[in-house]
């Protein structure tokens, strides 16, 4: 009896979920289209990438294969939360690590999981590839790392909201069917923080998938300076940053120094980004041409951007770190690939923006996922995150959901490069 009091506990939970949650929704294809003052009071003292003048920046610069769209969500006394969404239209070559990343076949389950999927697709008259690189509702950002995707009062509970936020998202999907259908639904990095609340979907179906982590570097309070924090580092690893990185970028006439985007600077920006951004493995979107002059107009003294300038003066590398609260971020970077296998550009430009992070005041630098080996040895850390999924389609959402399961993704190692580690 006890386990049938438990099935019928676990059937009400799920039918309580699948009921309206009786929050009240606004929906908007532009940020100007919401209450400015209540998206305000929800998003006061939040991250930067919540704040309306950034948002509206990315409506005037849009990325290729984005569609923004925006919630509100209240309560009777008011807002409760705000939420950032994307429509993101992610095409099969740009989503290659997908197969690329699944291990070899166990028993033969890779190729047992490709049939069954590929049944599926069939008998829904879409085609699997398609499944995996057609129109996605992103609860996020896309541009960033971290959870940009929902904004709280601090007055409500999170494990009451989360409910709603499942709710909007079913709203906007079906709002926006006459556009075009959309299979998944993606809630993106969701952190630790967020687990538990986040944990009340699964009795919509959505699942959770782990990916590769944020490496976040914890700046001292001691540090006043880019020296400062090579001072900490254990010999090996200083001397190896001098010898490998720093002295090698000097030998080469080269100079790493802080410029701001202008007329000639932007375009170049740009073109350095594409340089990288191609190469890349899942391209989601593509950054519009005007972005970067946009982006530092709109962020002001929140940004940084360092560059690696040859005797010409020619811009060979760039990083931008903004200033987020009290976390700084490694945020974009582009290179010259052909200069890059002479020099040491990469790892010089993420060295320049630990010296930037410092000198903002920032408590750590966040500096993104991929090249995990590189920012372990700056002496930062994982932190975990997953995005949580659903698809429209029962059979498609298990059997999607169990390939995605099977993706792997590396894990950062283990290194300590600070006196005492």
């Amino acid at each position: 009896m006890p386990a049938i009091s438990k099935l019928k506990d676990k059937l009400n939970a799920r039918q309580q979920l699948r009921r309206p949650t009786g929050f009240r929704f606004a929906m908007a294809d532009t940020i100007g289209q919401l209450n400015p003052e209540q998206w305000d009071s929800v998003t006061a003292g939040q991250s930067w990438f919540f704040s309306r003048d950034y948002l509206q920046m990315l409506e005037s610069v849009p990325p290729s294969c984005l569609t923004p769209r925006y919630g509100l969500i209240s309560d009777e006394q008011g807002p409760v939360a705000v939420v950032v969404m994307q429509w993101a239209e992610l095409e099969a070559e740009r989503m290659r690590p997908l197969w690329g990343a699944m291990p070899e076949p166990v028993n033969g389950k890779r190729a047992a999981l490709k049939k069954l999927i590929g049944k599926a697709a069939a008998d829904s008259g879409t085609a699997i590839i398609g499944k995996l690189s057609e129109r996605v509702l992103v609860c996020g950002n896309l541009l960033s790392y971290g959870m940009h995707a929902v904004a709280m009062s601090t007055e409500v509970s999170p494990d009451a909201v989360w409910p709603a936020i499942a709710e909007l998202l079913y709203r906007v999907r079906r709002a926006d069917k006459l556009t075009g259908e959309a299979g998944f639904v993606m809630i993106k990095d969701v952190t630790d923080r967020e687990t538990q609340a986040v944990g009340t979907l699964q009795g919509l179906s959505y699942r959770s998938v782990e990916t590769e982590p944020n490496m976040i570097l914890d700046l001292s309070p001691g540090w006043k300076n880019h020296d400062d924090y090579l001072a900490s580092l254990a010999s090996k690893y200083r001397s190896s940053v001098k010898k490998q990185i720093l002295e090698p970028l000097i030998a080469a006439g080269l100079t790493l120094r802080t410029f701001d985007p202008d007329s000639i600077s932007a375009p170049r920006m740009h073109e350095l980004y594409l340089q990288v951004h191609e190469k890349a493995g899942f391209r989601p979107f593509t950054l519009h041409a005007d972005y970067f002059g946009a982006f530092a107009r709109t962020a002001g003294n929140l940004a940084r951007h360092k560059g690696v300038f040859d005797g010409d003066g020619k811009l060979l590398g760039f990083i931008v770190t903004l200033l987020d609260g009290e976390t700084a971020v490694a945020y974009h970077i582009g290179f010259d690939r052909e200069a890059s296998s002479n020099y040491p550009l990469y790892l010089g430009l993420l060295h320049a923006s630990i010296g930037d992070a410092i000198g903002m005041g920032a408590k750590s630098l966040s500096l993104g996922r991929t090249a995990l080996e590189p920012k372990a040895r700056l002496g930062a850390k994982p932190q975990r995150m997953e995005v949580w999924m659903r698809h429209r389609q029962p059979v498609l959402n298990q059997l999607a959901l169990r390939l995605l399961g099977l993706v792997q993704h590396d894990e950062a190692p283990d290194r300590n490069p600070f006196k005492g580690g």
